[in-house]
């Protein structure tokens, strides 16, 4: 009896899904847990995973269908026996490359085989098919063997040392693969993949669909400019003592949390700081009810090759600054590796978003409805200010809060930001909670 392959449950605020990339075609033999392919939502990407080993014998939905909770994708059926593939392959390639030997093409250890396998994140498979590499040659470390996008620019970075005459065309591509999704201490990525433009000569264009992430985007912007009363208050703040610190404990601090000293945690610890002193910013509207929240879930903006998605750290008055960070570093390569879960993006009290990593030295952030405020960091820029009468070259950087002014007025607005830009220029402050 064939074993059927249904889309797995959906949250409730995500009524369907999109086939994004089917990994194995009819006939192809499957192993249990495999992944057959993944299925694209306004938030996420999901991996179906093989519900047991066989043959797949059909497929119901092709690639760009959409697709509703339940439904059924493919049959796969149970075979006597089954030919040797991923998990026989790689420990043998592993062995023959000690060895020295070449994998024998006919005994299914070749590229081809391992890289449909599962061991492959979306992203690293991505990365692996538009610069047509041996996957079987990258070593995984994530989970199980899983290759990540970053075990693939790793495996480029030393086989570019190892053969400094690699294709052009893969170097740029490794290049723009390469762009951090954390610099410093904010997150973000590089530029997304742009098409390859066609058409007339000296006039090329090209028609590309929006992902379903890029059309929740526009849908959610434009939302909050429709229902929302969105007004912003700016401000800047002297990040010269915040830098000092930094630089002071950066290497203690590293070498005993394991995790690099940024900005961020600076800027999520003084919002607490604010948010508990003006809980109306921390606050949200629900149509004419006002609804106070005691926690405090800090959504962090982070750039991805897919969009933008803000994952929520949870709790942050109860989370340490080598906390933050650590939630920060593993919001960032998950958002790379296309592999945050719908928790992970779900709620949030307040938002804190980094145009600065970009160079943006002001800019007015578009609130996450249904929250009332989103704090924007700018660029550092050393600038002439007055200090006591006197000119001064200070590292300054501008700050910018968007409210809903329906529950929030000005006068918090101010206050809340002036309470931030306090508590970074003196951060003992957070030390002592005044």
């Amino acid at each position: 009896m064939p074993t059927e392959v249904r889309v797995p449950a959906l949250p409730e605020s995500v009524a369907d899904a999109t086939v994004l990339t089917w990994h194995f075609k009819p006939g192809d033999h499957v192993r249990q847990d495999d992944n057959l392919l993944d299925l694209e939502t306004d938030k996420v990407v999901l991996e179906v995973p093989a519900p047991a080993t066989g043959v797949l014998a059909e497929v119901n939905a092709a690639e760009g269908d959409v697709v509703m909770a339940d439904s059924l994708l493919a049959r796969i059926e149970a075979v006597s026996s089954e030919p040797a593939t991923t998990a026989d392959a790689a420990p043998k390639a592993e062995s023959e490359a000690k060895s020295g030997a070449k994998p024998d093409a006919a005994s299914g250890a070749g590229a081809e085989t391992r890289a449909d396998s599962p061991v492959l994140a979306p992203a690293a498979r991505r990365l692996v098919k538009e610069m047509n590499l041996d996957a079987s040659r990258i070593p995984g470390t994530g989970k199980a063997g899983r290759i990540t996008k970053a075990d693939v620019l790793a495996w480029l970075d030393e086989q570019e040392a190892e053969e400094p005459a690699i294709d052009p065309d893969a170097a740029a591509l490794a290049k723009q693969a390469q762009a951090p999704a954390v610099e410093d201490d904010a997150p973000g990525s590089g530029s997304p993949p742009w098409p390859r433009l066609t058409g007339e000569a000296g006039r090329p264009e090209q028609r590309v669909p929006m992902t379903r992430l890029r059309a929740r985007i526009a849908e959610r912007l434009i939302d909050a400019q429709r229902t929302a009363a969105m007004l912003t208050t700016f401000n800047e703040v002297d990040m010269g003592s915040v830098l000092a610190l930094r630089t002071q404990y950066k290497k203690r601090f590293e070498q005993t949390h394991g995790v690099r000293l940024g900005l961020m945690s600076f800027f999520v610890k003084a919002a607490v700081e604010a948010l508990q002193r003006f809980p109306i910013i921390n606050a949200s509207a629900d149509g004419n009810d006002i609804i106070y929240h005691g926690y405090y879930d800090i959504g962090i903006a982070v750039s991805s090759e897919r969009g933008l998605v803000v994952p929520i750290l949870r709790n942050c008055d109860q989370l340490s600054m080598a906390d933050v960070e650590r939630g920060i570093v593993d919001f960032a390569t998950k958002a790379k590796d296309g592999s945050l879960s719908f928790e992970e993006l779900t709620g949030g009290t307040f938002s804190i978003t980094n145009g600065g990593i970009f160079g943006s030295l002001l800019s007015t952030p578009i609130l996450n409805v249904p929250q009332s405020a989103i704090l924007g960091m700018h660029k550092v820029q050393e600038r002439p200010i007055a200090v006591d009468g006197e000119v001064a070259i200070r590292s300054m950087m501008y700050l910018a809060l968007s409210y809903d002014h329906r529950i929030v007025d000005g006068r918090e607005a101010v206050q809340f930001l002036h309470s931030i830009k306090d508590t970074l220029e003196d951060p003992a402050r957070l030390l002592l909670r005044i």
